[in-house]
């Protein structure tokens, strides 16, 4: 990914001191110039889509900081091998001054106020105690590889039989940040192939660790004996956990081809030499048979859809016939349509695959350049740029990957020389826009609303509960891209950059008092569809300041509206750790769509204010945490959303209108047209 682009790790220690609550809009890309690492990359778009990271003092009504991992030592993790319980503060009465404190309030400022203990309290496992202090996970810290066997071991039945579910859940959401696949996949192989009884956990060894740590009692839970697996038990185990884990990727798998095709190819021919000893285990061998032909062969189904993935990226290559079809999952190796420019905005059309190198991407490009007329000279060494519409510049390295869904709303790939690279400008549709009357006059707003929520929910639905923990834990590093996670993201900014465009480039005031009468009420159908991820974009964009300072606008809105928007800003609203928001969602049933950049948030804060790892060990409390959030994902889509859209003379145009929005996204433009509308004096 290219240099610069700023991470959202950093950003939210920031707290974007350039934002007040009301605040909209002002770094957005140019923050990719500003410097960075290459594992950034994937953290600019929500930058530029949560606006409201300050919280407002009410005795002094001045933004404040809240916590910030830039001025407050995050909560140590103690050394599992320490003795006597030690946490750290879980509320805000905490002194500090007990034995192996951490001192100080810790708490989240994500967190909701019946989550903010157990989020800052971590119990490790000591000689006289056992885990759970965050919901009962009775896995202690250690390494990833007895994590893996104690897992099994309570498949098995061997240990923790009253919550196996929800470690096998917990472990299977989670080892990408601990365990690798491949590592996992060998650990299971050999487990399978090991002969003879083994005790649980690793026999022996788990013993000498548990010597170590003062006493066989510390943590296990009463009645539970650790008796040794036989060899039919652990097979079973093993292919149990081998099954959840390839339902739980599937169609990562899937997108790997080959390389993830053989771990279930190698531990179906085990299984079967096996089945002479274990006939038990026919059953499980079949099955096994029948995920290697999953992960081989598609289904005609999948096989279809992927006929039709030569498909545009939205927002870069406008095509109303594909944009009006049902979304689906990106994955890497889909293809794609895609315009790159050059510095004299001319263009090339490139089909590639979305997870294609940059230097494959800069191949294809010469490639068409050297049969353009436009080109009469071949150029020479290429660079690929991405360049905003406020003339922001990132360049790209040859070896960065899928850089197409990381791009901002309105920015463009730019292929020239390195000695080109200051000449380069944003293409001119981008800086001058001509006002007009919007196409919105001429769409209901129940419509509308009923498309944004149809458009979001497609999105929602194909982003993998993975790819959540990938984006916030591993960045570009990740084994699997969270590229369908981006385009949420990049779909939430564009909305709030819709309702300033609209409102802006409308000339008459009472058009737009009428357009600003539609988007509160648009705000309030998504909220009644519980499309939470449209309503606070909505809510955000008339909060963005170009709009803000409107008076006349805002003064001929009736008081009606006034005051049904005041209570949306209330929604939005991110004192008190966003309680507002977070009783809202809590009292909504599935399905809803979330606000996105809130969950992410939530999880960067988690994986920041405690360590992943102490030494050798697996911090496995953290782990529960982060699976549980997961979970809640899980949660707001397990009920499949059903709307009534009657179909009208108008349906086709509106829904092409709603997944195509032309917007401004420069700031600083917004900004200027709102002056030229209501000057400063008036």
């Amino acid at each position: 990914m290219p240099a610069g682009m700023k991470p959202l790790e950093k950003f939210l220690k920031k707290q974007t001191t350039a934002l007040t609550r009301a605040g909209g809009f002002v770094g957005g890309v140019a923050d990719k110039a500003s410097g960075g690492t290459g594992a950034s990359r994937r953290r600019a778009s929500l930058s530029r889509v949560v606006p409201f990271f300050r919280e407002t003092s009410p005795e002094s009504g001045q933004a404040r900081e809240v916590f910030s991992p830039d001025s407050e030592d995050p909560p140590s993790w103690p050394s599992a091998t320490g003795t006597g319980l030690v946490t750290a503060p879980s509320s805000a009465n905490s002194s500090g001054s007990g034995s192996g404190s951490g001192g100080g309030d810790v708490r989240s400022p994500s967190l909701s106020s019946d989550e903010q203990s157990s989020e800052a309290s971590l119990i490790t496992e000591t000689g006289g105690g056992g885990g759970g202090g965050w919901g009962g996970t009775p896995l202690h810290a250690d390494t990833p590889d007895n994590l893996m066997l104690a897992v099994l071991d309570s498949v098995a039945g061997k240990r923790y039989g009253h919550c196996t579910e929800t470690l096998l859940d917990d472990f299977m959401l989670t080892h990408p940040i601990f365990l690798t696949a491949d590592r996992l996949q060998q650990v299971l192989l050999q487990q399978f192939t090991l002969e003879g009884d083994v005790g649980g956990r690793g026999g022996e060894a788990e013993g000498e660790r548990r010597n170590r740590r003062g006493g066989g009692g510390g943590g296990e839970m009463e009645g539970e004996t650790e008796g040794a697996m036989d060899a039919a038990e652990r097979k079973q185990a093993v292919l149990n956990v081998a099954f959840r884990y390839l339902e739980t990727y599937r169609e990562l798998l899937q997108e790997e081809g080959e390389r993830s095709n053989s771990f279930p190819k190698e531990l179906y021919m085990c299984a079967v030499q096996d089945l002479t000893r274990c006939p038990e285990l026919v059953e499980d061998v079949l099955k096994l048979q029948r995920w290697t032909e999953i992960l081989h062969c598609p289904s005609d189904e999948e096989k279809e859809s992927r006929k039709k993935q030569v498909r545009p990226l939205f927002r870069h290559f406008r095509r109303i016939d594909a944009c009006l079809q049902p979304r689906e999952a990106f994955r890497g190796s889909d293809e794609i349509f895609c315009r790159v420019y050059t510095p004299d905005h001319s263009y090339v059309t490139i089909r590639s695959r979305l997870s294609c190198r940059v230097g494959e991407i800069l191949a294809l490009v010469r490639e068409k350049l050297q049969y353009s007329e436009d080109q009469p000279v071949l150029p020479g060494h290429l660079i690929l740029v991405a360049v905003t519409s406020a003339g922001e510049k990132a360049v790209f390295r040859p070896s960065d990957e899928a850089v197409f869904t990381t791009l901002g709303v309105n920015t463009h790939l730019f292929a020239c020389e390195p000695s080109e690279l200051d000449s380069l400008l944003p293409l001119p549709e981008e800086i001058h826009w001509t006002p007009g009357d919007s196409k919105l006059h001429d769409m209901s707003a129940e419509e509308v609303a009923n498309q944004l929520v149809v458009f979001d929910w497609e999105l929602f639905s194909c982003v993998h509960e993975v790819e959540f923990v990938c984006y916030v834990f591993h960045g570009e590093q990740s084994r699997w891209r969270p590229l369908n996670l981006e385009l949420v993201l990049q779909r939430c900014s564009e909305v709030q950059h819709w309702v300033a465009t609209e409102i802006l480039q409308c000339q008459s005031l009472p058009k737009r008092i009428q357009l600003l009468r539609k988007f509160i009420k648009i705000a309030a159908l998504c909220k009644q569809q519980q499309d939470l991820l449209s309503f606070l974009a909505v809510v955000l964009g008339l909060d963005n300041p170009a709009i803000n300072r409107l008076r006349l606008t805002w003064e001929g809105l009736p008081g009606k509206f006034r005051k049904q928007f005041q209570q949306f800003e209330g929604i939005a609203d991110p004192s008190r750790n966003h309680k507002s928001y977070r009783d809202l969602i809590t009292s909504l049933r599935p399905p809803l769509i979330p606000f996105t950049p809130l969950l992410l948030k939530d999880l960067t804060f988690l994986h920041e204010s405690c360590k992943t790892f102490h030494g050798e060990l697996v911090n496995f409390e953290k782990m529960h945490k982060v699976a549980e959030m997961v979970r809640n994902i899980r949660r707001y889509r397990s009920t499949q959303l059903a709307m009534d859209t009657e179909t009208s003379p108008s349906h086709l145009q509106t829904k092409a209108y709603v997944r195509q929005l032309q917007v401004i996204d420069n700031q600083n433009l917004l900004f200027d047209m709102s002056c030229k509308l209501e000057p400063k004096d008036t």
